[in-house]
């Protein structure tokens, strides 16, 4: 394949998104085939990098549970030995809630595609979490599609997948709530719990921490900016360690009560202090429905 091309393999569970992933790099330009068997795939490689053939430099390729078992544990190795021919590689890994799974099957009412090997749904999803963990610990970016709407994820793929180049990392800052449970995908986790909570005031109760008056609020707390100066220090020590050591994503979560207020505004704080990092920065808004995207600096 030629210098520039990709591959950008994707796996996960059943329900979680693949598909519609797969359906976003298609429409970005990416040439994709899904259900592929990964003992396979150095072969594809090796067909479409034949000399003459300038139509396909960018690839994805979908992986599942239905593949052999030994090639699924083959897998992580076979991705690093293309990686080290060359080929800039991804490994994306989408998984969901079980219940937002059985929910998900419920609707559409779909067959599971390890059904055979199980007595009942979640059993099979178990069995499939179980059969797809050399997968996941592999895994250079894992999504969480739980609480993912079809355009979010669409949009995550294109916003930090596809736009990244090679070499860069992909930061994304997210906020959310801890009583809506932690995010899975998360890789630093920060509880501002203890700071003062705007939800108390009457008057920012309605708003969220994009809003200029709980900004203004939360700017004047010294526990809201020694917290907010902390954690600046911490991402601006070891973001270079993990540049140095080749790693494509990282998410850092920062979680309040409910994901309105606090997480909200110092998502979008510590985005602005970040926004001239020479690798992309994109905030994430769990709990506001907000799609992914680029951090911009403080006006």
């Amino acid at each position: 394949m030629p210098d520039e091309s990709r591959l950008i393999v994707i796996s996960g569970l059943s329900g979680s998104g693949k598909t519609i992933a797969l359906h976003a790099l298609e429409d970005l330009g990416y040439y994709c085939i899904d259900n592929m068997p990964a003992g396979l795939l150095r072969s594809l490689l090796d067909e479409i990098a034949k000399p003459g053939d300038t139509a396909t430099t960018r690839v994805a390729v979908g992986v599942d549970a239905r593949n052999r078992r030994d090639d699924l544990e083959a897998l992580p190795e076979l991705l690093r030995d293309i990686r080290k021919s060359g080929i800039s590689t991804d490994l994306l890994f989408l998984q969901a809630d079980d219940d937002v799974l059985l929910k998900r099957y419920s609707e559409t009412r779909r067959r599971h595609p390890l059904a055979d090997v199980a007595s009942e749904l979640r059993a099979a999803i178990e069995h499939e979490r179980g059969l797809l963990g050399p997968v996941i610990n592999a895994a250079d970016l894992v999504i969480d599609s739980s609480r993912t709407s079809v355009y979010d994820l669409a949009d995550i793929i294109q916003q930090r997948v596809d736009r990244r180049r090679t070499d860069e990392l992909s930061i994304l800052l997210e906020s959310f709530g801890f009583k809506h449970g932690l995010p899975a995908d998360a890789d630093f986790v920060f509880d501002l719990r203890c700071l003062p909570n705007p939800y108390w005031n009457a008057e920012l109760r309605g708003l969220n921490g994009l809003d200029s008056e709980v900004a203004g609020f939360l700017d004047a707390q010294p526990a809201f900016v020694q917290m907010y100066e902390d954690i600046l220090a911490f991402l601006a020590r070891w973001i270079p360690e993990d540049v140095s050591v080749h790693r494509s994503y990282l998410t850092v979560a920062l979680g309040c009560t409910g994901g309105q207020h606090r997480s909200g505004r110092m998502t979008e704080k510590l985005a602005a202090a970040l926004a001239d990092s020479p690798d992309p920065v994109h905030t994430r808004h769990s709990e506001q429905n907000q799609s992914t995207r680029p951090a911009r600096p403080a006006a």
